[in-house]
């Protein structure tokens, strides 16, 4: 027996060899800052569809990415991390992350392992989970840090919240219990079609994941000396040839930043830091395109960028 099967484009097809009934649906990421949303995303899908850093506030809009299995398609919304916002941009983030979590089949909510109690933030987003009355699967993130005992105890405090569809106790680092997200997902999601191809892994566009590459490598290398307010737009992205006939993409791309001390960091001395940064951000680009790449930085200050409409549209939910 088989069971209806539609691509993107509604055709009809068949089931997956075996007979088993296709689900899909769509999940949310939710959480607080830097509890390892995009890390989760990442290695789920298996490709590199969110910025990852030890900063908060890494993810800034809602990126969907898609994974693919035998008998179903989940297609994942990493959310901006939840914080208290202190900006338009900040104001959008927060607003983005709840609003997709009103509007998903299953939510994924991940917190810290490390933490104690239930903070204030993990409470305010267990309101809003409420409030959502969907199926949640609770994900405790980094669980390499700490001893059973005391995931035990988070998860006892967790179950007198609220009743979650399951308690995973994650580790991205060591890759622990990775493929039980999915599993459960799978098992929570109702018959459905395929949305997407399933060669497709992200719905960003090519541009937005050279700007979050880039965006991310200068996260990494400037550590803390420059604070989260940097943007980064690419301004062209053009397919041609070298001269021995081998496709190269020619990008130049801007990182904004708030304040002309800050430009001077990101730049380097002798334009070093710059040049690192296009490297990492290189090497990356040619691995996801398998195409050679030819990058050009710029650094341009944007003071308040932040309150900007220009900006911070781009952020919102589409």
């Amino acid at each position: 027996m088989t069971c209806p099967f539609y691509d993107k484009n509604g055709k009809k097809g068949q089931a997956p060899i075996g007979g088993r009934m296709f689900k899909s649906g769509f999940v949310s990421i939710i959480g607080r800052t830097n509890v390892g949303k995009s890390s989760i995303i990442n290695k789920l899908v298996g490709e590199k569809v969110a910025a990852i850093a030890n900063k908060p506030q890494t993810t800034r809009t809602a990126i969907k990415a898609i994974v693919n299995r035998k008998n179903s398609q989940i297609i994942f919304i990493d959310t901006p991390g939840i914080h208290k916002p202190k900006s338009k941009l900040g104001n959008v983030m927060v607003e983005t992350a709840f609003e997709v979590a009103q509007d998903v089949d299953v939510i994924v909510f991940v917190v810290d392992a490390t933490s104690n109690d239930i903070g204030k933030g993990d409470r305010l987003i267990l309101d809003k989970i409420k409030e959502a009355n969907k199926k949640t699967i609770l994900v405790i993130n980094k669980i390499d840090l700490v001893d059973k005992e005391h995931i035990a105890k988070q998860i006892e405090q967790y179950k007198n919240e609220y009743d979650f569809s399951a308690f995973i106790p994650v580790s991205t680092v060591k890759n622990i219990n990775m493929e039980k997200i999915l599993e459960e997902i799978e098992s929570n999601l109702k018959e459905g079609p395929a949305y997407y191809d399933i060669e497709e892994y992200t719905d960003q566009t090519t541009k937005q994941l050279v700007e979050e590459i880039v965006r991310e490598k200068a996260l990494k290398l400037l550590k803390d000396e420059v604070p989260h307010g940097i943007f980064v737009e690419v301004d062209k992205f053009k397919k041609k040839t070298t001269l021995n006939k081998e496709p190269i993409f020619h990008i130049d791309a801007t990182i904004y930043c708030l304040r002309e001390s800050h430009k001077g960091i990101i730049i380097g001395k002798d334009g070093k830091m710059l040049k690192n940064i296009g490297t990492y951000a290189r090497q990356d680009l040619e691995k996801m395109l398998d195409i050679k790449v030819n990058l050009k930085l710029w650094v341009k200050v944007k003071e308040d960028w932040l309150n900007d409409d220009r900006f911070v549209k781009k952020f919102k939910l589409q």
